[in-house]
């Protein structure tokens, strides 16, 4: 059994925005829109997505280097992240651990501050079409917000359309500061369909589906299912396009991330038809 440890430097992660919501109309406010228990949850729920996908690419950006590192023959690269993350990689034939430690004071991992430390198991076997990313939080902090949980990345290396594909079983919990709770539970599938075999970042397109959920401590569950893939390009901060049906306790409708263009504007449509504008921070 072979133990390393070494400091590195960070990728970059995608993330998910938070958002709030305005109204597109001069008409009378839609009531549900105005209660303040179910407009913070949203944002709550969209803070966890967002913890989620960030978390969900750090964890990726880890393996390929350490993947790509081996694959030239040596043991990890020691320039890929920061020197506020030590990375401990434990060895034994094929079995790889590795134990992400971030500095007490927090590490800066592409805007947001990483605390804790995550664990990362696999089996390495470099001519498999799936490998298994396992992996374990503790005392683990996202921008002050703890997140607990431990689940599995499954990562196919060619889907049915040749591309790179990595499907995130989640159940996480967050606690904020404020000591306000909640989970989250489903599948996301994140199919990386351009730029995978450039070795350039910036040319890089994912295209998440799947579904979730987001419970509240007072009882609220929020429901959401991808009705069109998210499109999400390395060189913009917000997803350009797609859809999901969001299922809330006081209202429902369709969350669009518009044609194309790299904004931070959305739009939510109630069922009832009533639209507004949702601006993406």
């Amino acid at each position: 059994m072979k133990t390393l440890k070494f400091n590195t430097k960070v990728l970059l992660t995608l993330t998910f925005a938070g958002f709030f919501i305005s109204s597109c109309s001069e008409n009378e406010p839609v009531a549900p829109v105005a209660q303040d228990q179910e407009v913070n949850e949203i944002v709550q729920s969209s803070q966890m997505d967002q913890i989620s996908a960030s978390l969900e690419n750090f964890i990726i950006e880890v393996y390929e280097d350490q993947e790509s590192a081996e694959a030239r023959g040596g043991i990890s690269s020691r320039t890929s992240f920061p020197e506020c993350v030590t990375l401990t990689l434990v060895m034994e034939q094929n079995f790889r651990e590795l134990t992400i430690d971030f500095d007490e004071g927090g590490c800066d991992i592409h805007g947001h501050l990483y605390r804790g430390q995550i664990v990362l198991t696999y089996q390495r076997n470099p001519q498999a079409q799936q490998v298994t990313l396992d992996y374990v939080l503790n005392d683990y902090y996202f921008d002050d917000i703890q997140v607990l949980g431990s689940n599995s990345i499954l990562k196919e290396l060619s889907n049915a359309n040749g591309n790179p594909q990595f499907t995130h079983n989640v159940d996480l919990t967050v606690i904020w500061p404020n000591g306000i709770q909640a989970s989250r539970e489903g599948q996301i599938v994140n199919e990386w369909i351009e730029g995978f075999d450039t070795g350039v970042f910036t040319d890089n397109v994912f295209e998440y589906t799947g579904y979730w959920n987001a419970t509240f401590a007072n009882g609220g569950t929020h429901n959401y299912e991808v009705i069109l893939p998210l499109r999400k390009e390395a060189s913009c901060y917000h997803f350009v396009r797609g859809s999901i049906d969001a299922d809330l306790q006081l209202f429902d409708g369709v969350l669009d991330y518009g044609d194309g263009a790299c904004d931070n504007l959305a739009t939510f449509t109630f069922a009832n038809g009533t639209l507004i504008n949702i601006v993406l921070n």
